[in-house]
């Protein structure tokens, strides 16, 4: 039995019905590289049991403290059942984008039972329409409770469910040991560790209050001396800062990486800084045909892994934050790249020498008793609307790996990460490059992105002004063609006016 982290609890205790603490992602497979050239349901659960049996983690479940006087604790699962985890759909006829998409947001919009493993795998079949893609596809939906694992552990989960070949040698067959189930303590043993952790944590949390509040004060110190420059986290509200609800859209585009590449290569700037100007971008050109575009420029958190920033440890989160103007004020994209650049560059030097950056470690100090009436409260109360300080979206860039993977035989094609929302910010990025690919995936509460088609129009259009700015030629088309049964979207306003209520000329059916 493990007791969780300080982040790791932080998720559990932010979880809420609107706001699922959860994280996912969408694989698309080609069975034609498997062996027989196709793969069978019973195949891919085979080969996820087997995997997952070397991962512990997916297969134990939480165990609470009584009354909330203590972080949980894991626990094996004396129930554990892979095939109550990993589940068979299959899209209806034509199969096309579209109807993916809708059935990864209902599916991505349900919480999970956290009276189980944190975890649900869907294999989805069907997908006979996705344009620039063979016929035949199966996709896998995975989604994980944060508590279990962050962007930059995901990598590894990858590496842990595929092959680097799509016919491996195969391995001697391991004998799987008993699985020793561990009975849990009774509630009174629970409380009596909860009050020497207590006692411990104390201590611990006082010698903490000291050292953040020295490090808060030597930050002052720096700002007022303009050693360290200070981000800007009030943008202007809009309509990406309505309070979130439990459903969700989602849409998805697919570049190629040497596109991205070429980019960052001539305009001598970071991948990110390249993903932060198509990112403004799109958001800039969305807001315009809302006509709700503000003046001053909108202000994005981008995660970062903060593994080699902190000591050694056990966590499975182990993330932070920096804050970034998007400037979004700027329509041309060369100066909108260099601005961002020197933003994402103070906001870096912000972090190294501020203790604010592990800001979303606050709902896990806590005991669960405190801190879980208080996130519901944040939630059902909306009470997002009334905070001085807020970002408008989360843009998270996770590198994959640039080689091909394959499950079962199957030729993992094209993955798409999805993020989660939490209330007051209701758009969330996520970049994940995987075997000369780069594709950016949204995750949005549905009434504040009614119309996702739409913004992924935003998306490919930024990208393709971005590539014309800096490479000085025409570029393709980027992105995936869309299908017919996609719905067609107008292109958003081109002028800039202050933000005023206002429908879009255009909204593609949401999920």
């Amino acid at each position: 039995m493990k007791q969780l982290g300080v982040l790791d609890t932080a998720f559990v205790n932010l979880e809420t019905g609107p706001t699922p603490q959860h994280i996912g992602g969408l694989s698309i497979y080609d069975p034609s590289t498997a062996p027989d050239g196709f793969v069978r349901f019973k195949q891919v659960l085979a080969s996820f049991d087997q995997r997952l049996s070397r991962l512990p983690i997916f297969r134990q479940r939480l165990v609470e403290v009584p009354g909330g006087l203590d972080r949980p604790y894991w626990i094996e699962d004396e129930r554990f059942n892979i095939e109550y985890h990993l589940r068979h759909v299959a899209l209806p006829a034509p199969g096309d984008w579209r109807q993916l998409m809708i059935q990864v947001a209902r599916l991505h919009s349900r919480p999970l039972d956290m009276s189980r493993p944190l975890w649900e795998c869907y294999v989805i079949e069907g997908l006979d329409n996705i344009s620039e893609l063979p016929k035949g596809l199966f996709a896998v939906y995975t989604k994980m409770h944060h508590a279990l694992i962050d962007g930059a552990g995901s990598e590894a989960f990858m590496s842990a469910l595929h092959d680097l070949v799509p016919n491996p040698e195969p391995r001697a067959e391991e004998e799987r040991q008993p699985v020793a189930i561990e009975k849990p303590p009774g509630p009174m043993a629970l409380v009596g560790r909860a009050l020497v952790n207590r006692t411990v944590n104390t201590a611990s949390m006082a010698r903490g209050f000291f050292n953040v509040t020295r490090d808060v004060a030597k930050m002052a110190i720096d700002i007022s001396r303009d050693k360290i420059p200070m981000p800007d986290i009030r943008p202007p509200q809009t309509r990406l800062n309505k309070p979130v609800g439990p459903y969700r859209v989602v849409e998805g585009v697919a570049i190629p990486l040497k596109d991205f590449m070429d980019i960052r290569t001539r305009a001598e700037v970071k991948m990110n800084d390249v993903v932060l100007t198509v990112i403004g971008g799109a958001l800039r050109k969305y807001l315009l045909a809302y006509d709700d575009l503000p003046e001053e420029s909108l202000t994005g958190s981008v995660p970062i892994n903060m593994r080699k920033r902190r000591a050694e440890n056990d966590e499975a989160n182990q993330v932070g934050s920096v804050f970034s103007k998007l400037h979004t004020n700027i329509a041309d994209p060369l100066e909108r790249m260099r601005a961002i650049k020197a933003s994402m560059d103070d906001a870096k030097v912000f972090t190294e020498n501020s203790p604010l950056a592990d800001g979303i470690k606050l709902p896990g100090v806590f005991s669960p008793m405190i801190a879980r009436p208080l996130a519901r409260a944040y939630s059902e109360k909306y009470l997002c609307r009334f905070l001085p300080m807020s970002i408008s979206t989360v843009i998270s860039n996770v590198p994959g790996p640039n080689f091909p993977l394959y499950c079962a035989g199957a030729q993992l094609v094209r993955f798409y990460g999805l993020g989660l929302l939490t209330p007051g910010t209701g758009l969330f990025h996520l970049v994940f490059s995987y075997n000369g690919m780069v594709t950016i995936t949204i995750l949005a509460d549905r009434g504040i992105v009614p119309d996702p088609a739409f913004y992924r129009q935003c998306l490919e259009e930024s990208f393709r002004e971005v590539q014309q700015a800096v490479l000085g030629e025409q570029p393709k088309r980027a992105g995936r063609k869309k299908s017919a049964a996609a719905g067609r979207v107008k292109k958003p306003r081109a002028s800039s006016k202050k933000k005023t209520a206002g429908r879009p000329r255009k909204a593609a059916a949401s999920a």
